[in-house]
This record gives C-alpha cells, sequence and structure tokens, in this order.
C-alpha cells in the first residue's frame, strides 16, 4: 500500500504468496496501480504519488480484514465511490472502529451488511481534514488506517492508542521518508507527506513462525533455528510468553532495514502454565489459539484473559480454541475474555473443523502431533490465507522426527 502510494516504482523482496497478500494487490490493480511479478515472490510496484483510479467494480478483500480497514483509509481521501466486498468470513467483521474516524475525517461510509458488517461502501473526499482520534480500544488496524488517511489529508492527523500495538505501519513510514510526531503512545503525520519510493525485503512473519516455535518449546527433546525472521519488539510477545513458561528461546538481529531480522533458536522443555493478559494482549493476539495450545501441553493452569477482540476474528477463536481442547480431552473453562486451561491431561485425536479460520487450523495441527491417534483437520484451504507452505512443512517436519 506504502508503495502504491509513493512516487515511483519499489522493488518488493520475499513478498508472500498468501491469500491476504495476493488480495491486496488485486484490488490495488483494480484502482489503476501497475504491479509487475518476478519469480521467487518479487514484486515491482509503480507509484501513483496518492492518486488512484476509480475501480470499475467492486474491491474484493477475500478474508483479509487488514486489506478492507486499511484500505479504507486510502480509498477515504480518494474523490470517488468504492465498494469493498469479502468472503462470508470477513462479511461478520465489525467495520465501525474505522467508519468513525474516517467520518470525522470528512469521507462517507455506509455497510450493506447486518449491522456495521461489509459490504463497505466508501464516498471519498479530496478535502479530507485531519483530525486527533483516541482509539477506543487498541487495534494496530484501526490506527494504520487513520494514519494512511492522513497522508492525504489537509493538516495533521493524530491517534492515541490506549497501550502500545504492533509498530510495522509507523516503521514503514518512517522507511519510505515519511516524518512522524511520536509523543508517548501519540502518533502523528502530516497531510501532503507522500512515501518515497523505495525498494524493500520483508521479513519472515514471526505470526507464521509461532506454530514452529510452539511445537519445538513443548518437546524437551528438541533444537529449532528459525531464519530471516522479523523481529519486531511489538510482535514478539509470544517469545516472552514461552519463555515463561520454561522454553529456552534465544534471538539475534542480524539485519534492520526499516524491521529487524534475525534468526530465532529455541530448545524444548517441560513448559509450565503462565497468565496471558493486559497490555500483553495486543503483542500477541494472532498467537493466541496456538498459546493456547501450548497451555494444554504444560503442567499447572494457563489463563488468558482481556481477550475480547478474538470473537471478532475469523471466527469465534475464543469458543472454537476452547471447543477443540475439549474434544482433544483438555481441561478448559471458556471466559467472556479468555479461557482458562488446566494442562497436562494427554491429548487423544479427534475430527476438528477449522471453521474457515487459518489460525485455527494450524493451531490444531501443532496440537495433533502431541496428540494420541489420529487428528484430522477440516477445511484446510483457508491455511492458504497466510501460509500457503504449512503443509509441506508440517508434513517434512513429522517425516524427519516421526
Amino acid at each position: 500500500m506504502l508503495a502504491a502510494l509513493s512516487d515511483g516504482p519499489c522493488r518488493l523482496t520475499n513478498y508472500l504468496r498468501g491469500e491476504d497478500c495476493l488480495g491486496t494487490l488485486r484490488v490495488l490493480r483494480q484502482l489503476g496501480v501497475v504491479i509487475e511479478e518476478e519469480a521467487g515472490g518479487v514484486f515491482t510496484v509503480h507509484g501513483r504519488a496518492g492518486r488512484f483510479s476509480t475501480p470499475s467494480g467492486d474491491l474484493d478483500c477475500g478474508n483479509s480484514g487488514t486489506t478492507m480497514r486499511l484500505m479504507s483509509g486510502l480509498l477515504a481521501a480518494q474523490p470517488f465511490r468504492s465498494r469493498l466486498t469479502g468472503d462470508p468470513s470477513l462479511s461478520r467483521r465489525p467495520m465501525k472502529r474505522v467508519m468513525e474516524p474516517l467520518g470525522l475525517m470528512g469521507a462517507k461510509l455506509s455497510t450493506e451488511g447486518e449491522g456495521d458488517r461489509p459490504p463497505l461502501v466508501i464516498d471519498g473526499s479530496a478535502d479530507l481534514q485531519g483530525i486527533e482520534y483516541r482509539l477506543p480500544v487498541a487495534s494496530a488496524q484501526v490506527k494504520s488506517c487513520v494514519l494512511l488517511a492522513g497522508l492525504l489529508a489537509h493538516g495533521e492527523t493524530s491517534v492515541v492508542q490506549p497501550v502500545a500495538t504492533r509498530d510495522h505501519t509507523e516503521r514503514m513510514l518512517e522507511s519510505f521518508g515519511v516524518p512522524l510526531g511520536r509523543a508517548g503512545n501519540r502518533i502523528s503525520v502530516q497531510g501532503g507527506k507522500l512515501p518515497r519510493a523505495r525498494d524493500f525485503v520483508v521479513p519472515g512473519d514471526i505470526s507464521s513462525a509461532a506454530f514452529w516455535l510452539v511445537a519445538a518449546s513443548a518437546h524437551p527433546a528438541s533444537k529449532l533455528t528459525l531464519r530471516e525472521v522479523g523481529l519486531n519488539p511489538t510482535r514478539t510477545g509470544i517469545i516472552a510468553v514461552l519463555r515463561r513458561m520454561g522454553a529456552n528461546i534465544g534471538e539475534a538481529v542480524s539485519n534492520e532495514s526499516g524491521e529487524p531480522i534475525g534468526t530465532i533458536e529455541v530448545s524444548g522443555a517441560l513448559l509450565q502454565g503462565t497468565t496471558i493478559g493486559g497490555d500483553e494482549i495486543p503483542n500477541v493476539i494472532d498467537e493466541i489459539p496456538v498459546l493456547a495450545v501450548a497451555g494444554a501441553l504444560a503442567s499447572g493452569t494457563t489463563v488468558i484473559r482481556d481477550a475480547a477482540e478474538l470473537r471478532v476474528k475469523e471466527s469465534d477463536r475464543l469458543a472454537v480454541v476452547a471447543q477443540h481442547l475439549l474434544a482433544m480431552g483438555a481441561d478448559v473453562t471458556e471466559n467472556p475474555d479468555g479461557l482458562v486451561i488446566r494442562g497436562g491431561r494427554p491429548l487423544h485425536g479427534a475430527r476438528l473443523n477449522s471453521h474457515g479460520d487459518h489460525r485455527i487450523a494450524m493451531a490444531f495441527a501443532i496440537a495433533g502431533l502431541f496428540a494420541d491417534g489420529e487428528t484430522v483437520i477440516e477445511d484446510t484451504a483457508c491455511v492458504e490465507t497466510s501460509y500457503p507452505g504449512f503443509a509441506a512443512q508440517l508434513r517434512q517436519l513429522f517425516d524427519e522426527n516421526g
């Protein structure tokens, strides 16, 4: 998105060919952005200096809430109407959280689904005005949406977070030459300061690495090295949690170009339960399903709280995680904002539905490695959303380690 906003061609290396990322490219192409692909996940995006073409039809965001919410920030400042659609899962996700601040800036947004659910219709304005917006709940997606809109608005736009959230957008903006104001949890941009074209190497995603981190951490005899993984401090909460649970994990940054990239080394251990909650939750929100699996494999009790946001992801992740762990023999209590997992019970295989949620499918594939008997995960096409190579790597791990 920043490359598309920029003033020239940007070469992006190691771009993930997952459905969410490819969906973003598809939407940008519909908006007139020229994108060329080379072998090996290399794309060249030709920036349009902040102005896009009127799309001829709906903008299909697939399963990607990130695409829909962040693109709404860019489209709010375009002088045309856009209609953003998604698959059945995305069509159940709330959009009021971005509609409110963008409306305050001068755009007109409405939804055609039940309540504030997509399709999302945006009547953009070339006269968008900067605002100061206090996030009601911590959300990196809403923060990013407002900051992207602020680049194309008049005056200053500021976002005030209740707690710090992942800061990829801020790092990327600065990497692309956009000056940022920072004061505590307040982040500001000046309208008209568009990204300057540059090349960028995309680090490996620690949310995808999380499944292997848990698998290795929970197996006392294991040793694992993960290379070229993003080590952004606002995303490495899973490492801190697993260390608290007793895992031996080392990390070393080897390169930093906007985002720190490095190596993670894991030695397995007998895990102990822990508590995950409070300000830590935004840092581990995507990893909680697999951390719940770690809790079931650990001794003692793992408490997850302050995580009600998980109920409006691709599935109700709290409910589904609780149901699936119970089906595998774990001792779990579901609370309104989290889970209590009394670990240490032997797991047994089960037939589980992913509910179209990629993180559920992958988390319980990891649980299946530790279960007695066969575990079958149904409806796994959703894994292509974020990790198209997951099944092959899982098979390789199983073949090598029995």
